[in-house]
């Protein structure tokens, strides 16, 4: 999106000078005001009160002066405006002197981090999962941030407005970024699965997404926070899990399901290891066994190979034909 910020070209001084200045003005106006009540005291009317009204006008221009000094850190930022007409961005470190007659808001550059709390969202299947995210972002556009969107609703209040310093404007945009952000991860969650339940299909899932779920949502929150002149730095899932009400159950189907596939690797490398036993009897012609046999060996080795419990050995006396 095109920015409407621009730098401030209004006339901007030595902050320290003025200052000096402004203590001289002031230094000057009270001695005038004295001398005048002095003339005033000597019967001279007419010169101590031109010189008094003079010394009195001096002095309101000095205290109006002294309203006109700025001091910015880094990554701060002044957003001037003359009489409701934005007159640019001031942000240049340092201790500085504009017009007072200038409206000044002073916002924060610095990144800042939200650590939202997890929230109920229903997955692609409908499942109710618990989803949160960790977000860092920082203000890129004043223009926006300021006079795109409604102060009244980033304030939260049906009244407020969120003022002109730093820490209420921060708050105001902090709460935009919280609500945009629920909806952006509303949106990404609602669009995939938490789990792949039955292991076959490729299809991208929360749990397993990983990057590529956190750069959809990285995009998502750009797209949202772009209006407020916001800059997302980075944006993470950091918190996933089934809802409480069906966390237990979709637990017993995880722990069913890992004990199927655990079942079927034992009777996979069961079957190999008898196929390796027949194979190895037969080439080395230790015994030859018939078909009887051969199926009552795979019966046994398989019930010792697959079962849970330790098998108890019988010692057969006799010969193979008993």
């Amino acid at each position: 999106m095109e920015t409407k910020e621009f730098e401030f070209k209004g006339t901007v001084l030595n902050g320290f000078l003025m200052l000096f200045v402004n203590l001289a003005v002031l230094a000057l106006s009270i001695y005038l005001i004295i001398s005048s009540i002095i003339l005033l005291d000597a019967s001279n009317g007419h010169t101590g009160g031109w010189m008094l009204g003079g010394s009195i006008a001096l002095l309101l221009v000095n205290i109006i002066m002294w309203c006109g000094f700025l001091m910015l850190e880094p990554n701060e930022a002044r957003v001037l405006t003359w009489f409701g007409k934005y007159s640019g961005t001031f942000a240049q470190t340092g201790y500085y002197w504009v017009n007072p007659f200038y409206i000044s808001k002073k916002v924060s550059l610095r990144a800042r981090n939200l650590d939202a709390e997890p929230i109920k969202v229903n997955d692609k299947v409908g499942n109710p999962v618990m989803i949160g995210l960790v977000l860092v972002w920082k203000l890129k556009d004043t223009y926006k941030a300021l006079f795109e969107v409604d102060s009244q609703t980033m304030a939260g209040t049906p009244q407020g407005q969120i003022g002109t310093d730093v820490r209420s404007i921060m708050n105001a945009l902090e709460r935009f970024v919280r609500v945009q952000s629920d909806a952006a991860l509303r949106q990404v969650a609602g669009q995939y699965a938490y789990d792949d339940e039955d292991n076959k299909s490729n299809e991208l899932t929360l749990r397993g997404g990983g990057d590529e779920i956190n750069q959809q949502l990285e995009q998502k929150l750009d797209e949202r926070l772009a209006l407020a002149g916001i800059e997302v730095v980075e944006a993470r899932i950091n918190y996933l899990a089934y809802a409480p009400e069906i966390a237990a159950v979709m637990l017993r189907r995880q722990q069913a399901s890992a004990i199927i596939t655990a079942r079927e690797k034992i009777v996979e490398g069961a079957v190999s290891m008898v196929k390796m036993a027949l194979d190895k009897l037969s080439n080395e012609k230790i015994v030859e066994l018939d078909d009887d046999k051969k199926a009552a060996m795979v019966s046994n080795l398989l019930v010792v190979l697959c079962g849970d419990d330790s098998a108890q050995p019988v010692v057969n006396t006799g010969t193979l034909n008993n």
